[in-house]
Parts: structure tokens; sequence; C-alpha cells
């Protein structure tokens, strides 16, 4: 898919060297950064949950706990 996206010129001289250094395109220096900057913000398992699981971290050990009670 394409896209247009406008930087300073400051951003683009840079980008612009970073792909002549590394022998890649602007296009894939700019799908590398995207890609690693979306790696770093993915929503860590608690942040995904909602409602009563909002403050729990780990469903298996809640579920363990559970089947605890029950009799052999």
């Amino acid at each position: 898919m394409r896209t247009i996206v406008d930087f300073p010129e400051k951003e683009l001289q840079a980008i612009k060297a970073l792909a002549k250094r590394e022998q890649i395109s602007q296009a894939e220096t700019i799908r590398r950064a995207v890609r690693q900057y979306l790696d770093l913000h993915q929503p860590q398992p608690s942040e995904e949950a909602f409602g009563v699981w909002a403050n729990r971290s780990d469903g298996l050990s809640y579920q363990e706990a559970l089947r605890q009670e029950w009799p052999p």
C-alpha cells in the first residue's frame, strides 16, 4: 500500500543518508523504522484486558487456583 508522508528537510536528509549507508531504499528505511516503532509500542497483555480482568495479569494461574477447589 502506498501513502504520502511529509518529513521535515532535516529528517529527510537523515533518512537518505541512512538508506545510502545501509544500501537500501528510502522506503525500506522508513518501513524498518515503522516496524521497530510498532514492535516497541505493542500493548502488554495486561493492557489488552478490560472489565473484571483489567487488574489481572495471568488467567492461567487464576484458572488453576479455581480447579484446586474441585474434588479429585
